[in-house]
């Protein structure tokens, strides 16, 4: 049966190319496969309308013989699904059959509907090695990288200082380029980013001396890593901004992984600062006083009389800063340790306790 393409595309059959041209954008962006009022079929005979329409030796012998025409002296139009093209084979992104194709790639700069990625700038990641400290209260370092930046001398424009920003002449001050594709679906025009003044229509009328017009050079650039309080090892900060600039578009951003270094007494649980400390039997038994070494100073710690090995003893509002005023606490385990030799009078002493059933 032959098919109507000027109904399939619901233009007259006097219509102009232009008129075909619209009324095939409209379809195809309606009923595209990634759309939601996508439709496969539809979508294949707006295709094959089109590409007989836009043709002027197709469209004159489609006229006068109708979809029935042979167009390279070879397979009738008719036969198959699409001139012998199997559609099943065509995925988004492409990866079917043994053959590869992308439909936004083909409709996105000829609809204006493309997904266009912005340009940004690469993103750098270093590391940083915090003393165990430094990671409890926080720290703010200064590091210092060389890497692409925006030009101070122009701003990042690319002008000479004073100089004016006149019209792209590449692309008439519009920012973009009309490309032409040739497709097995007929021909099809889209727009790319123009080189020369990167989008933007305008282009200095003399060149920025430090980077060449480029707007960015690459330089050595003094960051400050501002470190919270509390951090852990393994942990990463990102500053939003802090990486390699690109002109025309957006910078990158600065990633930070942080090593800590281990304490030889304390160690992390949360926001609390846990520690071990070595009594001795008597004060144990009897109670007593300890010393312990802290970030703040010298602090003394009551022993409680009887206490016992294992038992966490806690000094409240000394451990790792949050919430602006707020501290967790130093948590002490309690090792009780044993005498290994005891003289006369402290076996002695133990043997009494024994009898008393201690």
């Amino acid at each position: 049966m032959s098919k109507d393409y000027y109904q399939t595309l619901g233009v007259d059959k006097k219509a102009s190319k232009d008129e075909i041209k619209k009324a095939f954008r409209n379809l195809a962006h309606k009923y595209h496969p990634d759309k939601k009022t996508g439709d496969d079929a539809k979508f294949k005979e707006i295709n094959e309308a089109y590409s007989v329409l836009s043709d002027d030796n197709k469209r004159a012998q489609y006229d006068q013989f109708g979809t029935g025409f042979n167009q390279s002296g070879g397979q009738s139009w008719n036969q198959g699904d699409f001139g012998g093209f199997d559609f099943s084979q065509f995925t988004q992104g492409g990866q079917g059959g043994n053959f590869e194709f992308d439909f936004g790639d083909l409709f996105g700069g000829a609809f204006g509907g493309g997904r266009k990625q912005a340009k940004r700038g690469r993103d750098i990641s270093i590391d940083i090695e915090l003393s165990f400290e430094e990671s409890v209260f926080g720290v703010e370092r200064t590091v210092l990288l060389n890497k692409v930046s925006k030009c101070d001398m122009c701003g990042g424009n690319g002008a000479e200082k004073g100089s004016e920003m006149v019209k792209c002449a590449t692309c008439n001050g519009k920012g973009q380029i009309r490309e032409i594709k040739r497709t097995f679906f007929g021909q099809f025009e889209t727009t790319a980013t123009c080189e020369e003044c990167l989008g933007t229509g305008k282009i200095p009328k003399e060149k920025c001396h430090a980077c060449h017009g480029k707007g960015i050079l690459k330089k050595e650039s003094e960051i400050k890593v501002k470190i919270p309080a509390g951090i852990d090892s393994g942990e990463m900060i990102r500053l939003s901004g802090a990486g390699e600039a690109v002109h025309g578009g957006q910078t990158g951003d600065l990633y930070i992984k942080i090593y800590v270094k281990k304490h030889p007494v304390f160690r992390k649980d949360g926001h609390n600062l846990l520690m071990d400390l070595n009594v001795k039997l008597s004060d144990a038994l009897l109670g007593g006083e300890e010393t312990i070494n802290t970030f703040e100073g010298a602090l003394k710690v009551k022993i409680p009389e009887g206490v016992t090995h294992g038992e966490t003893l806690r000094v409240k509002g000394k451990g790792i800063p949050y919430d602006r005023n707020y501290r967790g606490d130093i948590l002490i385990k309690i090792h009780i340790v044993l005498p290994k030799k005891l003289s006369k009078d402290a076996r002695k002493a133990v043997e009494d306790l024994k009898k008393e059933g201690i």
